[in-house]
């Protein structure tokens, strides 16, 4: 194990050591003083700046030339926490994320089967069939080998409401960041182009892939569908590329998708389908 993998793996450990003297406390008096309590959470806050930081340090000092591969949906769709905009994306280097991009669809151009806006009050929560994005078909990028495929987990109910939001700030997402980055990423697949290059589909819908690990696939080829597993707030792909399999220690690598390049915070882009009998083309950087 890499001495990365293990820094995250200790991470994990900590945050859950700290959560559990903290449901502890609500039943038994602990048997030392209150602040040691936290010092498990700030260890673990320490490892992951070092992670970050050490992910920024190689981005910034040498960022690697943007790979060229085809869009991962067709129809319409915009963008969300996009690398054009800002970089890292999310905001955090850990699990490649350095360049990652969230797409939802907005439905056709007449307004029909829109994608529901955020309610302050009402509804809480909606059913992933209310989002256009929900069973969308996943396309493959470029002609791959599948290395990892999971699609197990359940698609939660929106978390697109005030009431929803602040729940999934304070009490979901802090959950699931102590654990596995399964739990985060939700169901997902990770593909190897060649040359280093990998791309992970995050939050798919449970039981929609149609590849397993050991599958090759062929670029335009329908590989799953879109969900609303894992840490997400509503049914929408988180798509990113990487230098290696294993998201919890490969680095972001920038992508652009053919004919659209990398779509900025809110634009609505249209992806064309795949030309029927097109031969795939190979990566480019």
């Amino acid at each position: 194990m890499s001495i990365r993998k293990s820094a995250a793996v200790l991470r994990r450990l900590l945050w859950l050591v700290f959560f559990a003297q903290v449901t502890a406390g609500f039943f038994v008096d602990l048997p030392y003083d209150y602040w040691l309590g936290w010092l498990p959470a700030v260890a673990a806050i320490g490892i992951g700046l070092l992670l970050g930081r050490t992910a920024r340090q190689q981005t910034v000092s040498a960022p690697p030339a943007p790979v060229e591969v085809a869009a991962p949906v067709t129809g319409r769709w915009s963008a969300l926490n996009s690398p054009a905009d800002k970089v890292p994306s999310h905001g955090t280097h850990a699990l490649a994320q350095t360049y990652a991009i969230d797409i939802t669809a907005e439905g056709d151009a007449s307004g029909e089967h829109a994608r529901p806006g955020f309610a302050w009050l009402w509804p809480v929560v909606r059913r992933g069939s209310a989002f256009p994005a929900f069973g969308a078909p996943l396309l493959a990028v470029a002609d791959a080998t599948v290395v990892h495929a999971e699609d197990r987990q359940r698609d939660h109910l929106s978390r697109n409401s005030l009431l929803g939001l602040l729940y999934f700030l304070f009490v979901e997402g802090t959950v699931r960041g102590a654990a596995p980055p399964r739990r985060v990423i939700g169901n997902h697949v990770v593909l190897d182009l060649g040359d280093d290059v990998h791309a992970a589909y995050a939050h798919v819908r449970r039981g929609s892939l149609t590849v397993r690990a050991g599958d090759r696939v062929r670029e335009g080829q329908v590989i799953g569908q879109c969900g609303n597993s894992g840490n997400s707030t509503e049914p929408h792909v988180h798509f990113q590329l990487m230098d290696g399999p294993d998201i919890d220690t490969a680095r972001g690598v920038p992508f652009r998708w053919r004919g659209i390049g990398v779509p900025a915070n809110r634009e609505v882009f249209t992806a064309e389908a795949p030309a029927a009998g097109a031969s795939p083309k190979s990566l480019t950087r």
